[in-house]
């Protein structure tokens, strides 16, 4: 399929707005305090909704959870076999990394390879998400350079794309570039939403972004660990060594302490894809295993945008209510599932929990 340009956004209005159920409680004492509510869906590779809570046809951006994604053409068109990427460079370009070194010797290695250097990429500068590396930097008096954005990676896998098909690499990161009209190509086939409907925004690394429905997004990770075999064995091919890639090195995808998507995909020892996505927006592919033979895809979205404490705690009940986490697997993850609510002495005076219970279809 040939696409001239990318489709222009799409507006929600009021009256459009779904709504979402409640995920989790904040208990001080014996009152609920507080509560994050939102939508889950968990869908098997051919769209068949197996698992859900709030309105799966809530439609909200990707952002990072589009990464794995943004990848795949990276791979089937060949760019990355054209300039020798390693599995670790691969993972990078599916990464929201910490900026530790680990993170900047391999988006370096990348450009190195396509004959390009720090100052062609898009992506912008922030504080690495390493408590350890940006206080490192304080105390240096230094700044943050654009290697340490969590984005390095995929922004490198674009120019190499970018190189591939003979498109300029100064535009690579706008909508009407080969390369971006190649990424919302792949996103349409495996949400199978077509190209028009696809609402278009702006990320926060300064590429397109993405807007589905969640239930389209858990279809994108079922397809992504079960690829229809209609896609063509480059893409199919494609979708296997990202799986391969993010599950062999976690430690690029987030970091090496502290990341939820590093510690899930460690927990779980190869059997899940884990992709968490800015303001609330979680993603994972589950591979063929005895529960989901056929695999299984995981998407939700805190409404509130809360990243830190609703995220996580959803992302584990969900997986365990899914018979996705054995007990070792829970145990490994288990700080991220339970939040103490603390005073200032540091006494525990309430807590973060799960409060749901999802509709399962089977």
């Amino acid at each position: 399929m040939q696409v001239s340009q990318l489709p222009a956004s799409v507006d929600s209005s009021p009256q459009q707005i779904p709504v979402p159920e409640p995920l989790v409680q904040v208990t001080r004492g014996a009152i609920t305090e507080s509560r994050h509510r939102g939508h889950v869906v968990a869908v098997d590779p051919g769209g068949k909704i197996v698992a859900v809570l709030g309105a799966p046809e809530t439609v909200t951006f990707l952002r990072s959870s589009a990464k794995p994604h943004q990848a795949i053409p990276l791979i089937a068109s060949g760019a990355a076999d054209r300039y020798g990427f390693s599995e670790k460079e691969i993972a990078l370009a599916c990464a929201s990394h910490s900026g530790e070194p680990i993170h900047t010797e391999v988006a370096a290695s990348m450009l190195r390879k396509i004959g390009l250097g720090p100052e062609d990429l898009k992506c912008g500068t922030h504080e690495p998400f390493s408590p350890e590396v940006a206080r490192e930097l304080r105390e240096n008096g230094e700044k943050p350079h654009v290697l340490q954005n969590n984005c390095s990676g995929k922004h490198a896998g674009m120019l190499a794309l970018a190189l591939h098909l003979g498109a300029p690499t100064e535009t690579y990161d706008q909508p009407g570039s080969p390369v971006q009209l190649a990424i919302v190509h792949t996103i349409s086939q495996f949400s199978g939403i077509q190209i028009e409907d696809i609402a278009v925004g702006v990320d926060g690394c300064g590429v397109p972004v993405f807007g589905v429905t969640v239930k389209a997004m858990a279809l994108m990770y079922a397809r992504l660990m079960a690829p229809p075999e209609e896609f063509g064995e480059s893409t199919r091919v494609a979708c296997k060594r990202i799986v391969a890639a993010m599950t062999r090195c976690p430690e690029l995808i987030g970091g090496t302490t502290d990341r939820l998507d590093t510690e899930m995909m460690r927990a779980t020892e190869g059997s899940l894809v884990s992709k968490v996505g800015a303001e609330g927006v979680y993603t994972a592919g589950v591979m063929p295993c005895s529960e989901w033979p056929k695999g299984l895809g995981l998407a939700l979205k805190i409404e509130d945008g809360d990243d830190h404490r609703a995220r996580p705690t959803v992302v584990i009940e969900s997986l365990n209510q899914l018979g996705v986490l054995n007990d070792e697997a829970l145990e490994a993850v288990s700080r991220y599932a339970f939040f103490p609510v603390r005073n200032r002495n540091g006494e525990i005076v309430g807590e973060v929990r799960a409060s749901f219970k999802l509709n399962r279809e089977v």
